[in-house]
């Protein structure tokens, strides 16, 4: 397709490949795959760089990822599609589908080895989980929460040893940083809606994504975990220690017990394409509709108190810039593109992952970007605004 049938200038356009090679020359990035799209049809896409440094595996079109966070945009619209059935409402409890959190108490002091909580105001809702407003953390949470996360083998957001349902109860075991529905947090409140869409479908996660989600869009590659055959396409994953890249590996060879719908997911710049297709063309593709058109509008408004962005809200960390962004129901959304700093439109909703890759869709300018690279923290360099700058130049009308 070429650029300019789609709104683009073409020679504009290939600053979006300087960037991202410059970033893999300079020894910052193992390699990177992205593609920008619009009206869902790809306007410029580019691959450049490593799989897999060591094995001198070049990043090919195919290859799979760890998409980590980007996981919890898929999970939040499988628990909308129940919403969508009736089964589930916004306002339910969590404990109607997970009685343990009929218990859980907000924390007042105290530290790993004992502390003290008091019940919350009112009990944490379906709403809270998808807007991660629950009081639930994490592990990479800083003071006593974070602390009581890591004591309960929560450093890096999951126990691997602990199906989805006990891993839920755990959490429900543990206190809630702040009463539901007074701050924001990112945490572990994605892990929940997985595990209500477990409860209501009486499907596990894996089955439940692949019937409703990825056979529909036909995202043929991504799973919880790498098969045998698709082994050699897996890229690995790096960290950045004494200023050179270094293998930052995890476990994907084998079907995982714990289904994160936080962020367990692996796999092609081409199946998240697909997903952000069926978002931008309203929830459908190739006549395959995930989604009501009315429900993702909805889910992509701001739902913080009182129109407030996360700057006002947030108490931690988490995979955007927090002046100019509010949250919806699993997606960060652009309210105020001047406070973000970065050229995009207000509507705009997106979310990153772990391992530096990012995602967007604008139903303004009907774009979708898609960047995949693979070093942890995302947090690392700034290519989420560069990429926003790179690609929303070179529009032409």
């Amino acid at each position: 397709m070429n650029p300019e049938d789609l709104g683009f200038d073409a020679d504009r356009l290939e600053r979006v490949a300087d960037i991202c090679h410059w970033y893999v020359d300079e020894g910052k990035f193992p390699g990177t795959s992205v593609i920008v799209a619009r009206r869902g049809r790809i306007a410029f896409r580019d691959t450049y760089g490593m799989a897999d440094i060591e094995a001198g595996k070049k990043i090919e079109d195919d290859t799979i990822f760890r998409i980590f966070s980007m996981t919890k945009p898929i999970t939040s619209i499988a628990l909308m599609q129940l919403v969508e059935t009736g089964k589930v409402l916004l306002t339910n409890p969590v404990s109607r589908f997970i009685p343990s959190f009929r218990d859980v108490k907000v924390y007042v002091s105290g530290d790993q080895d004992t502390w003290e909580g008091e019940p919350p105001q009112r009990e944490p809702t379906i709403h809270d989980i998808l807007t991660h407003m629950s009081g639930l953390g994490a592990g990479f949470d800083r003071g006593p929460i974070g602390r009581i996360y890591r004591a309960n083998g929560l450093a890096f957001g999951v126990r691997r040893d602990a199906t989805l349902a006990e891993h839920c109860d755990l959490l429900a075991s543990l206190p809630l940083a702040f009463h539901p529905g007074t701050q924001w947090r990112y945490g572990a409140s994605t892990d929940v809606c997985g595990r209500v869409v477990e409860v209501v479908s009486g499907m596990t996660l894996d089955r439940y994504f692949a019937e409703h989600i990825f056979e529909p869009l036909r995202m043929e590659d991504t799973a919880f975990w790498v098969p045998p055959e698709k082994w050699d396409r897996f890229a690995q994953n790096y960290q950045r220690r004494d200023g050179a890249l270094e293998p930052f590996p995890g476990r994907y060879d084998r079907p995982p017990k714990m289904l994160s719908g936080a962020g367990g997911l692996v796999g092609t710049i081409d199946d998240y394409h697909r997903f952000a297709t069926a978002l931008v063309r309203g929830g459908e593709l190739d006549g395959a509709r995930i989604i009501g058109r009315k429900t993702l509008q909805y889910m992509a408004l701001n739902h913080l108190p009182g129109g407030a962005d996360l700057a006002q809200m947030a108490a931690g960390a988490s995979e955007t810039a927090n002046e100019g962004v509010g949250f919806g129901l699993g997606f960060g959304v652009v309210i105020e593109p001047t406070s973000l700093g970065s050229l995009s439109s207000i509507g705009e909703y997106m979310w990153g992952g772990a391992a530096s890759t990012a995602f967007w869709v604008d139903p303004v300018e009907e774009i979708t970007v898609v960047f995949m690279t693979q070093l942890t923290p995302s947090a690392t360099y700034p290519i989420r605004p560069q990429l926003r700058w790179t690609v929303n130049q070179a529009l032409i009308d």
